[in-house]
């Protein structure tokens, strides 16, 4: 077997083991996470806390005048004795000022902030925390609807611990009219919620979900807040506060229902920011490796590492697979690919289809009728893998040229079809 030969192999066995493994790794560590989940029933109140401190709900708004009653609204409902509502218009150029001042004028608990121009999500949150003597702090996005008894199941979380940091909720996904969106149904339990529930097992999380995360005050105080120009605030601010030594939790009776995109265009722009902004926290924190102090962080910088070696990898099979079609004789050796529908490729399809029936059997406790939306999840190897894959491998070099403490600033998304049935 030649040189050439030795390699490829290497690299197709890095290729199938790589997902088989972190899918195993996944399934594993979220089963130990349910053992613990599954004694505290959902959709009950929560055991009484020992204090009620104040909680500000934070709602950035930028174009928000189709959502903005809607989610006020859900976030004004909360359950809990003791809490405001914040909303930060971030200079938006339709209604949403006009719509936010009208409901401050029919809700006590809700206060209104207007930036003049647009700042950003990171500038919106950092404004309305200041506005706030509450040193806990919930974030959801302006289509967001929250659970009534979601800050009751995070703020458990700072009593019982000082130093926790922050705690991330569980979303749902309220769009699925669509292939899309009923596809990300699925991913949100099976990707999304399965990792958490593996990190926070084996660890620390990746990430804070942007949509809903509980924060305490004086720690993001201490790590200098979001940041401005960092394209995902919620990676970043997470990092932030790992490496000050605070603590993060995932709780998973913390709900709240959003929209997300279902067309291909919203859904490759969405996953190209994620992607973007997982780079730029990948180039910011790489000297954790050189940290033994910080060596709890070793193990996500090392997987954020290879999955993006592994995203490369899979161009270059790809490439080279097509030119052993288009030039066969040109010193190009057959090749074939692990991830086609023989072989081994057969058998990491059933993983990913045992990691999806999984997860929904742990998310279903959430919400009834998860099981149906299994047959859904078929195409998603060929439609989210796709996309992630491009993305990640676009991603990177559109970091590391894009010019340094540039604003990353609000752009209005693709939030779907909206069907609540």
């Amino acid at each position: 077997m030649s040189t050439f030969q030795h390699l490829w192999q290497t690299i197709l066995n890095f290729i199938f083991y790589y997902p088989l493994f972190m899918s195993y790794l996944w399934m594993i560590g979220a089963l130990i996470f349910y053992w613990k989940e599954r004694k505290e029933p959902p959709f009950q109140q929560p055991v009484a806390l020992t204090a009620y401190p104040l909680v500000a709900v934070l709602v950035p708004c930028f174009n928000e005048q189709d959502n903005a009653v809607e989610t006020i609204s859900h976030a004004l409902q909360l359950n809990y004795p003791n809490f405001e509502v914040i909303a930060i218009n971030d200079g938006s150029s339709d209604r949403t000022a006009e719509i936010l001042n009208a409901l401050t004028l029919q809700h006590d608990k809700l206060r209104v902030v207007h930036l003049a121009e647009n700042q950003g999500k990171a500038m919106a949150l950092q404004a309305g925390s200041l506005l706030t003597d509450a040193e806990f702090l919930i974030g959801i996005d302006g289509d967001a609807l929250l659970d009534p008894f979601a800050a009751q199941w995070m703020i458990r979380h700072f009593l019982e611990n000082p130093t926790v940091a922050a705690v991330t909720g569980n979303p749902r996904i309220r769009t699925r009219s669509t292939l899309l969106g009923r596809i990300q149904v699925g991913e949100f339990s099976s990707i999304v919620g399965m990792i958490k529930r593996a990190q926070r097992t084996f660890g620390r999380l990746f990430t804070v979900s942007g949509v809903i995360t509980a924060f305490r005050k004086s720690a993001v105080h201490e790590v200098g807040y979001w940041s401005p120009n960092m394209l995902t605030e919620d990676i970043d601010i997470t990092w932030k506060l790992y490496r000050a030594g605070w603590d993060i939790r995932f709780e998973p009776n913390a709900l709240v229902w959003i929209l997300m995109p279902e067309t291909l265009n919203g859904l490759w722009k969405q996953r190209l920011r994620w992607a973007m902004g997982g780079a730029q926290v990948l180039l910011k924190n790489i000297d954790v490796l050189f940290k033994p102090k910080l060596n709890y962080l070793w193990p996500l910088i090392i997987e954020l590492i290879l999955t993006l070696v592994w995203s490369y990898l899979m161009l270059t099979m790809l490439i080279l697979w097509i030119l052993h079609f288009i030039l066969p004789f040109a010193g190009f050796p057959e090749i074939s690919s692990p991830l086609l529908p023989m072989g081994t490729g057969i058998l990491l399809g059933t993983t990913c289809l045992l990691q999806f029936a999984m997860s929904k059997w742990m998310d279903s406790r959430y919400e009834a009728g998860l099981a149906r939306n299994y047959y859904w999840m078929i195409w998603y190897p060929f439609v989210f893998w796709l996309i992630t894959v491009s993305a990640s491998i676009i991603a990177f070099p559109k970091v590391l040229f894009r010019k340094d403490g540039t604003r990353a600033r609000w752009v209005s998304p693709d939030r779907g079809l909206r069907n609540d049935d």
